[in-house]
């Protein structure tokens, strides 16, 4: 980003602030026409990204913008501008029947051009590519062979259905709209939080709580960073904020750099996964599901918390395998630091309360936003003054920016997939390759988002994936009763982790900038650190009780399978447990640890029982070899507990009508009529 001149640098600061004022108040007050409101969105924050971002930074001016800076930020304002003052007549014509005039045509040809280079420059190349792509796909698709051939499409159809069918898709279509509304404002309070000192508070209650445990950098790393994920929903923002601080930290205790990396990218791109205000893509999927928002919080709440227990178990035994010290004493705050911010948390609970009441997100983002404002006022150490709120609003304005682009390219990118019929035709070849089998699919599926997310952040590739692999997720897991929440937060969590899998990830790269080293090595760390979201996005699928669904038996079996094979996965790749281990106990381990999270064709009491009993007799036979006090002997009571509890809830819990989902699986039979009301399907073919 350039350092503009003061002059401009205030210009720039002002509009952005006040745009994202206006956003605020609209969340409170209401919206204007959804035609006006997405129009208005991209006319106020595309041009600014041309005077920030440089065309080429070794090469382009880097204090100050360029004739051609200015002449593409007047072009790119020029297509919205039109949009906005004719949202009436825009709205009210007949999408493919009225004539697309040549004003038109030389009005999306402007906006493509200019889209493409907003997104170039401040977003992602590969992004721009993908758009591009499919453009061309449009124009030359009656060329190709296969199940690639489309029908030919003039350039005026093209045109319209990229630019100018809000209906549907493209520039002004319904995602456009949700990132102009509701994500709008959660990004106002994500800011605000920041402004008022939270970010402190989540900083000084991390190094509280972890500090003074072996491994203590690390340990608040993980926690710092999933409670800024409550603020931006950022992996790269969460990477720049939190790791200048704790990857020194880690560096300095002992962790290799490329380690110290992986860790803080991990804990960072899980931050887009932590509720009340998870990323840009959880907003979308209620608007694809109609889904409302709370409910999504609530499915993914233990989800998230397993994730970043998978971290923190990680590190412990990385920790204690090096010989690693806590914190130094001098570095941790003390308790009146984090209870001098305390009060701070009040708008978070009002948010999460007002979310649990199903009001709608963006009235409860704005109530919240200006009880963060208020409850600043509580102390002098926290009050946010004029300053604060200018800041507050500019850091906004700069993160709204890039993102009104980026989805409205997924528009564009998910109106020429339905145009053309790939969505139908990507989703068909997937399924002949899946040959019927629903894990096969997830694995495809899987392996497809995290391809999507080598050139596109985390939003439009989870839009994109989406739209073609959620109706085979539906029709395969129809004898599971798969439903829609199930289906999307599987791909939601494959599209966030993809920011730190190799070969590109963004957050890992910010990580590795911050510990100089290798990018590479240091998303291969991220990944393994990562293991949760592989695991728990499966188990979206296959072990419901992990979104709170079922009885409290299924809840307990389904936590307590992820808990202990997560300790077993982990103690493995550490080559830790109690004491060090060998590789053929290592391997050993890995093994039972990936049959508890993947071997869902197992009753899950067996899975259950498997790994808690790896997990405890391995504890307890290292315990007995150490024959002196050990960190880890809480571990064998908490696998105990999780292997009884189960046990003990199915003797209390009243006896539900119907068979469970694993003894389903069990018997390989079906239960078409449980969940879809339809007459019950005969059992499959032995």
């Amino acid at each position: 980003m350039r350092e503009l001149p003061a002059w401009l640098r205030g210009t720039v600061t002002l509009w952005l602030a006040f745009w994202a004022a206006v956003h605020l108040y609209f969340g409170g007050f209401g919206f204007p026409e959804p035609i006006e409101m997405r129009s208005l969105h991209l006319l106020v924050f595309t041009p600014p990204l041309f005077l920030l971002y440089p065309a080429f930074p070794k090469r382009s001016p880097m204090r100050r913008p360029s004739v051609a800076d200015w002449a593409w930020a007047a072009a790119s304002a020029a297509p919205h501008l039109w949009v906005f003052v004719f949202a009436a007549a825009v709205s009210d014509r007949m999408e493919y029947v009225d004539p697309f005039t040549p004003t038109m045509m030389a009005l999306a040809i402007i906006c493509m051009v200019t889209m493409l280079e907003a997104i170039r420059r401040a977003v992602e190349p590969g992004l721009a590519w993908m758009v591009a792509i499919c453009l061309l796909y449009m124009f030359f698709g009656h060329h190709l062979p296969g199940v690639l051939n489309t029908r030919v499409f003039t350039a005026a159809e093209i045109m319209e259905a990229a630019w100018l069918v809000p209906t549907a898709g493209g520039v002004y279509g319904p995602l456009t709209g949700i990132v102009a509304t509701t994500i709008a404002v959660f990004i106002l309070f994500g800011s605000f939080m920041q402004g008022s000192g939270t970010g402190r508070l989540f900083s000084n209650l991390g190094a509280v709580a972890a500090g003074r445990y072996t491994g203590g950098p690390a340990k608040v790393a993980v926690i710092s960073s999933g409670l800024f994920g409550t603020m931006s929903g950022s992996s790269v923002s969460n990477v720049i904020t939190t790791g200048a601080m704790t990857i020194p930290l880690m560096v300095r205790i002992g962790y290799r750099p490329a380690v110290a990396a992986g860790i803080e990218s991990a804990a960072s791109v899980g931050g887009a996964l932590m509720p009340p205000v998870m990323g840009a893509a959880a907003f979308v999927m209620a608007e694809i599901t109609n889904i409302p928002y709370g409910d999504i919080l609530v499915a993914a709440a233990i989800g998230a918390v397993l994730y970043y227990f998978a971290i923190v178990a990680a590190v412990h035994f990385e920790a204690k395998r090096a010989g690693m010290k806590p914190m130094a004493l001098q570095d941790i705050p003390a308790w009146r630091e984090v209870l001098a911010d305390l009060h701070l948390v009040v708008p978070i609970g009002l948010l999460v309360h007002l979310m649990m009441e199903r009001w709608s997100g963006n009235y409860a983002a704005f109530c919240a936003t200006l009880a963060m404002v208020a409850v600043s006022w509580l102390r002098a150490r926290t009050r946010m003054g004029w300053r604060e709120i200018l800041d507050s609003l500019t850091n906004a304005g700069l993160t709204m920016a890039p993102l009104a682009v980026s989805i409205a390219a997924s528009g564009v990118v998910v109106s020429v997939l339905t145009a053309t019929g790939m969505v139908v035709a990507f989703g068909g070849i997937i399924k002949e390759l899946a040959g019927g089998n629903l894990g096969l699919l997830l694995l495809l599926l899987c392996l497809t988002v995290l391809v999507l997310g080598l050139g596109i952040p985390t939003t439009p590739s989870y839009i994109i994936a989406a739209a073609i692999g959620v109706p085979q997720v539906l029709e395969l897991g129809r004898p599971l009763g798969v439903d829609m929440m199930q289906a999307h937060l599987f791909i939601f969590y494959f599209a966030v982790i993809a920011d730190a899998t190799p070969p590109v990830a963004a957050a890992a790269f910010a990580a590795a900038a911050i510990a100089k080293a290798s990018p590479t090595i240091a998303s291969l760390h991220a990944s393994r650190f990562g293991i949760a979201g592989f695991t728990v996005g499966f188990a979206f699928i296959y072990d419901p009780g992990i979104m709170l669904r079922g009885g409290l038996v299924e809840i307990l079996t389904a936590t307590s399978i992820q808990v202990v094979s997560l300790l077993l996965i982990t103690a493995s790749y550490a080559g830790y447990l109690v004491r060090p281990m060998g590789l053929p106990l290592r391997l050993l381990l890995g093994g039972i640890g990936l049959f508890g999270a993947f071997g869902h064709i197992a009753p899950d009491m067996l899975r259950l029982t498997v790994t808690a009993t790896a997990l405890c007799a391995t504890a307890a036979l290292q315990t007995m070899i150490t024959r002196k006090d050990s960190m880890i002997r809480p571990v064998v009571v908490l696998a105990g507990l999780l292997l009884a509890l189960p046990a003990v809830a199915q003797d209390v819990a009243p006896q539900q009508a119907g068979p469970t989902p694993s003894a389903i699986r069990a018997r390989g039979e079906f239960n078409c009529g449980v969940s879809t009301g339809e007459p019950a399907c005969s059992p499959p073919v032995r």
